[in-house]
């Protein structure tokens, strides 16, 4: 099995929530079987942060690219950004990377192509709500995107960055957001909800408050990751 690298720390809820995933992922995919081979670079998320609020692209490049290498360089041989908000800069990052990297975005877009969606709300940060990296992927699948309002979109950030990220999950706030999610259902007629952001499985748990099914973004990339290091399933025995 193939050594898994992780660009992680952003946010440290969700790298937690990715390694307790991959772990979960194995013993069910191979029960009784070796635990996977992870590799955890931590990064600074506040860095990371201030660099995407400032749209800073090429300076968020050059700071990851680096992080990449340290992988390779502890024996990684692929690796992944435990973060929805990076893959802003992804195409660029894989294309100088000494590893290969999963794209959280493809796997969600191969994910909803198998599931026959033609049209889906994105929640996320704002980078991502706002980023052309989802729309361009998913068109390309044939599948539309439908997003929050502007004034939807400050509150989701807001929460995001001041509760989710520091690990604040409060039941005001998902009804804040499933409220944001129903609207979308309704006048947008989503088949169903993108969680674009890693910590909202942490908070947004239950798809049936809408009645539509929910992409856990997190979930999907686990599997893709799980898929691409020589995991096998139960019945490929």
């Amino acid at each position: 099995m193939k050594t898994i690298g992780m660009i992680g720390g952003i946010g440290p809820e969700s790298t937690i929530d990715y390694y307790k995933r991959l772990l979960d992922g194995t013993r069910k995919r191979n029960p009784g079987g070796p635990a996977p081979s992870i590799i955890i670079n931590s990064i600074d998320l506040q860095k990371g942060l201030a660099l995407l609020g400032a749209t800073q692209l090429s300076e968020l490049t050059e700071y990851i690219v680096p992080e990449v290498m340290r992988l390779k360089g502890a024996g990684a041989d692929f690796g992944f950004l435990a973060a929805n908000s990076p893959h802003i800069v992804f195409d660029e990052i894989a294309r100088r990377s000494p590893i290969p990297l999963i794209s959280i975005v493809e796997a969600t877009c191969a994910e909803a192509r198998a599931r026959g969606f033609k049209k889906l709300g994105l929640l996320g940060t704002r980078f991502t709500m706002q980023g052309r990296f989802y729309p361009e992927v998913f068109a390309r699948g044939g599948i539309a995107l439908a997003v929050p309002r502007t004034e939807e979109q400050d509150y989701i950030h807001d929460k995001y960055l001041n509760e989710l990220i520091p690990g604040k999950f409060l039941p005001q706030t998902r009804d804040g957001l499933v409220k944001i999610a129903r609207r979308l259902r309704d006048e947008e007629a989503i088949e169903a909800l993108i969680l674009g952001g890693t910590e909202l499985p942490l908070i947004l748990t239950d798809s049936g408050v809408l009645g539509i099914p929910f992409l856990d973004t997190t979930q999907i990339h686990v599997e893709a990751i799980l898929e691409y290091a020589g995991m096998l399933t139960t019945d490929q025995h």
